[in-house]
Parts: structure tokens; sequence; C-alpha cells
């Protein structure tokens, strides 16, 4: 594994094209083109304002750079570097701005989301869409990209609208059984839309392109609810997690409910391996990975009962959006695998130490589940079990699958990148004076290398070949 030198960073701005072919980062107003396999800078372009958004199109001829301050968007052009576009919205304002699937429109929303105005980078045309609503994912296009589904509200109720992306025209417009809708997303084949409510109220809804309802799902009442979704690649399950610390996997046939995943603070399965990091001690030798050997709970030909305890946090529970419950959960992209987060560190404020105490609930359903921020689940899918977990000394800040095979690289605001595959677990030392604290990651999508991002740098990880990844990791009993 090697890393290349490091480079300025503002915002955690750092993307690699689609194609693959180069890497843009920002430094305030600065926007910076590279070649990703050279890293020597191609373009350098400079806009008015500092940068807060950038986005490559879909096929990385352009790039967009939105200042919401200014309610400003300039789209540069890799091809024609002479050439640049600006859109300014006026006092309308701005608070989002996103790329159509075909790379030449662009949907701003305006603040207080009272419209989405469309721009056509072709024919200079203005097309508005009116009431949009603001809520947690609003926007969904489908994987081929020809449709867009988009959550409205209109007189005190909610609706989605589908739109044809070719021409913008209406498809399809239906009124959702929700409550206070928080967010829709496109299964990937694109034929099935899920819909979920306010945490408040739990209830995951699945559309068809037609606007019928297939399914409406509810695994209990009076409770926080839904907190993440998440499609399978294949399509065939959507990952629902839930602020009672469990994710509820339903099938593409029935859309029921064929399992839950727990998240207990004491994994007992001895089937299950755990990977817990550990302070390097001086005196071992150089060369030792910071993970020890991975403990099972049990061998499979013992009798004895153990049990293996992860570190927990008790969660704030008089305080509104408490830092609870699976809130991070992604598909490998083979399918086989899930990885989940439950919970959220939170750091504690500065002031004196108070305390509280509430009466232990008799029904272990209304219990609040305990935070364990510093722990990543990585779920079989096949088996549906629970394979690895991987607890960290820090909490868990980002985690994200190569995008070509089941390898998981997780980052906890620490100098080091953590990797995981079926083969085993290793952790890596960000070299660079100073102390690089990883905050974010991405992959390039070959999965030959990753973007690691600080707060005011960013560097490349080269991988190995997978011969050499395998070699390097070795297998889980291999580790001494």
């Amino acid at each position: 594994m090697n890393f290349s030198e490091v480079f300025k960073l503002s915002s955690l701005l750092c993307k690699f094209s689609p194609d693959g072919k180069y890497l843009a980062s920002c430094v305030q107003y600065r926007l910076v083109i590279r070649d990703v396999n050279t890293l020597q800078i191609l373009q350098l372009y400079t806009c008015l304002d500092q940068i807060q958004h950038i986005e490559w199109s879909a096929d990385s001829l352009f790039i967009l750079c939105a200042m919401y301050k200014r309610g400003l968007v300039q789209v540069w052009s890799l091809e024609q570097p002479e050439w640049h576009c600006r859109i300014d919205e006026g006092s309308a304002g701005l608070v989002a701005s996103c790329w159509s699937p075909d790379g030449r429109h662009i949907l701003n929303t305006t603040e207080f989301h009272l419209r989405i105005t469309v721009w056509s980078l072709c024919t200079k045309s203005v097309s508005y869409i009116k009431y949009p609503k603001a809520c947690q994912q609003g926007i969904a296009f489908t994987r081929d990209g020809r449709y867009m589904a988009l959550a409205e509200r209109r007189d005190c109720k909610d609706h989605v609208s589908i739109f044809v992306c070719s021409d913008w025209q209406l498809l399809r417009h239906f009124d959702t059984e929700t409550q206070d809708l928080a967010g829709i997303e496109w299964a990937p084949n694109g034929c099935v839309l899920a819909v979920w409510d306010t945490c408040l109220e739990y209830k995951v809804l699945l559309y068809s392109l037609d606007g019928r309802l297939l399914s409406a799902y509810c695994a209990y009442e009076w409770s926080l609810g839904v907190k993440a979704v998440a499609w399978s690649p294949s399509s065939q399950f959507l990952a629902v997690g839930s602020y009672d610390g469990k994710v509820r996997i339903l099938n593409h046939v029935t859309w029921k409910m064929i399992t839950e995943f727990g998240h207990p603070a004491t994994v007992n399965n001895p089937k299950t391996v755990v990977y817990k990091e550990a302070e390097k001690n001086p005196q071992l030798a150089l060369g030792r990975l910071a993970f020890p050997a991975p403990r099972a709970a049990a061998s499979p030909a013992s009798n004895t009962e153990s049990k293996f305890s992860l570190q927990t946090l008790k969660p704030i529970a008089d305080r509104a959006n408490p830092k609870i419950g699976v809130g991070a959960l992604a598909f490998s992209p083979d399918n086989y695998f899930l990885a989940t987060r439950s919970g959220q560190w939170l750091r504690p404020a500065p002031g004196p130490l108070t305390l509280s105490f509430e009466p232990q609930c008799s029904d272990p359903r209304r219990r609040k589940p305990d935070s364990v921020p510093n722990a990543v689940w990585i779920w079989d899918i096949q088996k549906l079990r629970l394979f690895v977990v991987l607890e960290q000394l820090s909490p868990v800040r980002s985690f994200q699958w190569d995008p070509q095979q089941p390898r998981l690289a997780i980052c906890t605001g620490g100098s080091k990148v953590y990797l995981w595959s079926p083969a085993g677990c290793l952790s890596v030392q960000v070299p660079g004076e100073g102390d690089f604290q990883v905050l974010s990651l991405c992959w390039h999508f070959s999965g030959d290398s990753m973007a690691l991002l600080s707060k005011d740098h960013f560097c490349l990880c080269f991988l190995e070949t997978e011969e050499r990844v395998r070699t390097a990791f070795g297998r889980p009993g291999d580790h001494t």
C-alpha cells in the first residue's frame, strides 16, 4: 500500500470523476483538477466565492461549483477550459444544486424550497417545478437516468411526482400515505420506489413506477421509527435501519420482513469473528498489525460459553435527534455482505455534570438501545447471520465498500485507515508530517485507490493487486 504526497483541501470537497480519469478538489474559492495517475494539475479554475459543493456530470465533461451563500452556481468544461457558465438565482437564494443524469441540465433548489429551477446548458431554457418538499432525501433518479422522483408538499399533504428526464414532462403524480415524508429512494433496477415517513411514524411504503402502492411496512408504533434505508445492488432486498437499534430486511417478492439484525453490546455467537483494535505496544516487533488476533466467542467444538462485550455509550434521551439507532448501512457490491453502524458519537458539551434517573422499563421492546459508535457490524446476507464485528478505539466516522469487490474501508477520525475483506483485517498508518486525521474517504471506481480526506488536506492511497492484498491480509486464523 502506497500513499501520495499531501495536498491542500477545504470543506472535505474532493471527488473522482465518474470515468475515473480526474480528481477534483477545492481550496477555498479555487477548483483544482488533477490527473488521477500522475496527480499533475490539469486545470485550475477560480470561482467568485468560497465553494460549498462540487459535482461531476455523468460523462465527466463538466463540473459544477455551488456557492450557496451567494446563490450562485458556476459550471466548468474540461474539454473547453475557456468556456464557463454562471447561474445566479438572485433573491430566490440557493440551498441545493445537482446534475440531471444526462449531464446537460442543472437542478437548483431555492431557499425555503419554494421551487426547483431546471437550467439547460444546451438550449439555455429554464423550467420550474413547484412544491418541492424540504426533507432528508427529496430527489431520486433511476440508475438508467430515465426518470426522476420528486417529493412534494401540497395542501398539507405529501405527494410524489415522477418526471421523464429527457423532456421533464410529468409522468405520474400521486399522494403518499405519510404524515411527514422523510425520504425517497429508487431500487437499482428502477422498478420500485421506496418512501419512508418521519422518525415519529414508523412507515415504509413501496410504490411501482405507475404510482401503485405495492406494500406498506410498519415494525412497531409509538416510538422513534426509520432512520436509514438502503437497497441491495440486485434490488432483491431493502434494509431498513431503525431507532430501536435493529436492521430489518424486506424481500422483493412479498415485501415482508425475512429477518432482523440486532446490535447487542454482547456478542456470544461462536461463529462470529470479532476484531478489536488495541493500543500498539512499543515493545512489539515492527510490522505487527494494530488489530490483535480475531476473537471468536468460542470454538465450535467447545462446550464452554464465552461472551465478548463491546464498548457502549448511554444515549441522551431528553434531547432532539438522539444519537441512537442504525444510521449507516451499506451493501457490498456483490450482495454478499451488509455493513452497519449503530449509534453516533456525540462530543459531550462542556458544563457541569448533570445526573438523571429514569425508572427501568420492564418491556424490553420499549427500552432505549445503547449506542455502540465504535463498532461496525458485517452481516452475511446469504446465511442471514452476523459474520464479523470490527471494534475500533474511536467512534467510526465513515465506511465505504470497494466498488469492485467485498472490501470495506473504515475511518475513525484518526491517523489510520482500516480495511476488511473476507480474508482478514488490516490497519495502516497514514504517513506524513504531523497528524493526518482521516475524517472521510472515497473509492476510485476501479477499487485500486481511494482518497483520504482530513480537515485541511487530502492524499491518495494506492492499494496493491488482489493477490498481494490476500497475502498481506492472510486468513483470520493466521494472525498471531
